[in-house]
């Protein structure tokens, strides 16, 4: 049975039961304690959380998910894997234990005939919290399982809760017996390598308290309304019905192993080493399918750090295995065809994920070879400093700021005849980790905080937003706090929140800053208004400080926003969707959307490009969203099923999550798209749109900025003063300015050369003078010295060796010549081959003369460079360094 199918039967099974498909979330997580999806029930948190009503009693969903900790792992064991497909059931104050066991049960064992999936039962095993005698019940009385294949476990592996104080309960899992081949019998309890775990039903009927790890917390009662939270893995049910031995034999991921076998001529099976590599392959490049996808860019932070790092332990492998030039695009073609098939959007969207995903691949080879070169020099390093092993911090800064996966470090470092500090670089990556930790970890005390916005919304409802038709009205205080905490009144100075039952304010979202003003109340106090924001969904938070008077809960009020900076921000919006729609006219799909800032009077606009826009074609976008303009279009917002919208064509952005009723903007016959700002009414409002320019902000990812409005007049109107004063300073008229001012560049740069080459002459005319003057040392001719401040490093490397091509005979020479330039003393050093047959080398010479100065530098045998801070102590340096030629000679 292939993945898709198994997916659609799931699907299909709850959906006849009641349940609502709930379509699978973007892998960016919604929350602000995660990076990516991890687990089939994230996108539910808020419902089991109280934060919001579920939109139904039943769902079911199979959702993507990401888990990146152990992605050394991966590859090493068939059982480590960096994306997965989570099948789940919920129900929230529906049914309960027996109809989740009966429900899982039927769907796993049911004939393949009738939908089910035909499990053999015989070979099916329970596990059940120590303490959950109504789960073993279950089981056995209801639903037949025999005693002895039910076996009850602890805290740790049977007992679910999110890590922080909330709701919490036992699970119950259900294994599968693959046979003796894989071990010894003896159930779950005894190997789970053998018994694999395909299902975990999640009861939640407790509340917990406060504490640390999976065991350490208290239990402090039973929940008001008990919910179902279960988890099939899509892909070790696949191994299963499929009949291979691990998740890397399913369809899915055999032919991405079949596609590298194919580029690098490697068979899979041949050898450990290899078939590793396969495995990390064919992993790394479904996952970054995925992301890129659901929108994620690589990066140096964050989600796009774990895609570049993954990408990169890809692109590697394949060049372990043998295949040489560019290999993602074959790759990724494979992924696309075998995953479209369950997610569609993959298939449309694959003109996008190409050039991101080939982007980083051309990235990465150049960054290979800068890091090779990085590797080089500590190769060197650690040679001249006697030593056979490479320090753990270089094999980590590799690791960190070039991409190096340390199986590479390993490799390159061993060609040069050097071991590495393993035991340091895992110490660093440990301490690396656990800063993560300790941050998800502060992160997540984060839903704590939201207990007073939840309160508010249980007891008063969701903020209901006026703004689109109105910029002031009257409402109510339906929530208070100073600073931070809940409160029945505030007073003059004191820094507020404050929650109204209806407002006309803007929350920021979507990338449009939020609304200031002022709310005036009944008594005649004032709040003004710096920031709104939506920490829980559904409630609007006005902060500010109050002005005058005391603000009382409950109170009547008038909310009025600053009319003037939000139609200014209106006008930015409706700009950004304008930049949008016609950068797509000019670059295709893959200039979507990656985010956004709408401000008052000018906005960003990131998007997809591999290379940079030409100024041609960002001078044509200009000028169509500047006509569109003078089409004077209206616009208008209409709100519709998430179906309809698609079927319109409407553009949704990544990484917002949407509900099944959206609303979309349509400017005319120009754009449409998903969208919850505020806008003008016609496009004639904007008056002018001026794009000042586009930049890189990340790989693949270009930043176009632009002025609306009268600050794109008065941007202009200071262009015209400028070039008005240009062109009286040149004597020529406007459009001359780029070929009189490239003249006057062209004669300045000339002049430049003039000066550099009088100078170099100045000082190589010394170089006479210098080799006469060589002192013996120990029988080596010595030319040390400092020439005139401000020669550059260039000028002194020059004169440097031309002084010891002057020094004449056999005899052992170095030249050590020093100079202070912008500030900073620096040294080249030169020997020649009779002083290198003594042991003399100029890198360690450097080496030396720099430390005396307070810097480093180093080189080759015959010619090194140094710097330092000092300048003061550049004849301490020249005597530094004659000493160590007496030693060496």
């Amino acid at each position: 049975m292939e993945s898709a199918e198994i997916r659609r039967r799931w699907l299909r099974f709850f959906e006849e039961r009641g349940h609502t498909v709930v379509p699978s979330a973007s892998l960016i997580a919604d929350d602000p304690t995660l990076l990516l999806v991890n687990a089939g029930m994230v996108p539910f948190k808020p419902y089991f959380l109280g934060e919001v009503k579920p939109p139904a009693p039943r769902a079911t969903s199979v959702q993507k998910c990401v888990r990146t900790p152990d992605i050394e792992e991966v590859g090493k064991t068939t059982r480590h894997g960096t994306f997965f497909q989570m099948c789940g059931n919920f129900s929230f104050g529906d049914y309960f234990k027996e109809g989740a066991v009966k429900y899982a049960w039927e769907l796993l064992t049911g004939s393949q005939a009738d939908g089910g999936y035909g499990l053999d039962p015989e070979r099916l095993w329970i596990t059940v919290y120590l303490e959950d005698d109504e789960a073993e019940r279950l089981w056995h009385e209801v639903i037949g399982v025999p005693k002895e294949r039910i076996q009850r476990l602890g805290k740790k592996e049977n007992y679910w809760s999110m890590g922080v104080p909330g709701p919490c309960g036992p699970c119950s899992e259900i294994n599968y017996d693959r046979g003796p081949e894989f071990g010894v019998e003896g159930g779950p309890a005894v190997n789970d390598e053998r018994y694999v775990e395909i299902w975990n039903l999640v009861f939640m009927q407790y509340e917990r308290g406060a504490g640390t790890g999976k065991e350490d917390f208290e239990i402090l009662g039973e929940l008001p309304s008990k919910n179902i939270d279960t988890g099939l893995g899509l892909e070790r049910l696949a191994m299963i019905l499929q009949d291979v031995p691990n998740m890397y034999e399913t369809d899915t991921l055999r032919v991405v192993i079949d596609k590298a076998t194919e580029l690098s001529g490697v068979r899979y099976g041949d050898s450990d080493a290899t078939d590793v590599s396969l495995r990390v392959v064919a992993d790394h490049i479904r996952t970054s399918t995925m992301l890129i996808g659901d929108g994620v860019t690589p990066g140096n932070e964050g989600r796009g750090y774990v895609l570049r790092r993954i990408m990169r332990r890809a692109i590697r492998n394949m060049r372990l295995l043998g295949a040489g030039g560019l290999v993602i695009g074959e790759l990724l073609d494979v992924v696309i065809k075998t995953m479209g098939q369950q997610y569609p959007e993959l298939l449309e969207d694959r003109r996008r994920i190409e050039t991101v995903a080939l982007a980083e691949e051309a990235a990465f080879v150049k960054t290979l070879k800068a890091g090779t070169n990085i590797l080089d020099t500590a190769v060197t390093d650690t040679k001249a400093a006697g030593s056979a092993v490479l320090p753990g911090d270089k094999a980590f800064l590799l690791h960190d700021t070039w991409g190096f996966p340390i199986d590479l470090t390993l490799e390159m470092a061993a060609e040069q005849g050097l071991s590495v500090d393993e035991d340091g670089f895992r110490r660093l990556m440990k301490e690396q980790r656990d800063r993560a930790k300790a941050d998800a970890q502060a992160k997540k005390s984060g839903h704590a905080d939201l207990s007073a916005y939840r309160e508010v919304a249980d007891k008063s409802g969701s903020t209901e937003f006026t703004g689109y038709s109105a910029t002031e009205g009257e409402s109510a205080v339906v929530g208070l706090l100073v600073n931070g905490a809940p409160a029945p009144a505030a007073h003059e100075g004191d820094e507020v929140e404050v929650v109204l039952d209806r407002t006309p304010f803007y929350a920021e979202g979507g990338g449009q800053l939020a609304d200031t003003g002022r709310i005036k109340l009944d008594s005649g106090a004032v709040v003004e208004v710096r920031d709104v924001q939506q920490p829980v969904p559904g409630v609007t938070v006005h902060k500010g400080v109050v002005q005058v008077g005391e603000v009382v809960l409950g109170s009547a009020a008038f909310a009025t926003i600053d009319v003037s900076r939000r139609r200014a921000i209106a006008r930015a919006h409706s700009a950004t969707h304008l930049t949008h729609q016609a950068l797509r006219d000019a670059l295709g799909p893959t200039a979507a959307q990656a985010g956004s800032e709408n401000s008052p009077g000018r906005f960003r606009f990131d998007f997809g490009s591999p290379t940079a826009v030409p100024g041609t074609v960002l001078t044509d976008v200009e000028q169509k969203i500047n006509d569109v303009l003078a089409r004077e279009l209206d616009v208008h917002a209409e709100v519709m099923s998430m179906e309809d919208a698609k079927k319109q064509g409407a553009i949704a952005e990544f990484g917002e999550k949407y509900g099944d009723r959206v609303r979309v903007v349509t400017i005319g016959d120009f754009s449409k798209e998903l969208c919850g700002g505020t806008h003008v009414h016609n496009t004639a409002q904007l008056g002018l749109v001026k794009l000042l320019g586009e930049s890189s902000i990340g790989s693949g990812v270009r930043r176009v900025e632009a002025l609306v409005g009268v600050d794109a007049y008065r941007f202009l109107a200071r262009e015209h003063t400028v070039v008005s004063q240009l062109t009286e300073l040149v004597k020529g008229r406007p459009e001359e300015l780029p070929e009189k001012i490239s003249g006057v560049l062209a004669k300045l740069k000339d002049a430049e050369k003039e000066i550099e080459k009088f100078r170099a002459e100045k000082v190589l005319q010394a170089a006479a003078g210098l080799a006469e003057g060589a002192k013996d040392v120990c029988g080596v001719a010595l030319a040390a010295g400092q020439v005139p401040d401000g020669t550059s490093a260039d000028d002194l490397r020059k004169l440097v060796l031309d002084v010891r091509g002057r020094i004449q005979g056999d005899r052992a020479a170095v030249v050590a010549l020093f100079s202070v330039a912008n500030g900073r003393p620096v040294t080249v050093i030169a020997t020649n081959e009779a002083a290198r047959e003594r042991g003399i080398k100029a890198g360690d010479l450097v080496r030396t003369a720099a430390k005396t100065l307070g810097g480093g530098g180093g080189g080759k045998p015959d010619v090194a460079q140094g710097g330092g801070q000092n300048p003061a102590a550049v004849p301490e340096a020249i005597e530094a360094v004659e000493r160590l030629v007496a030693e060496a000679a």
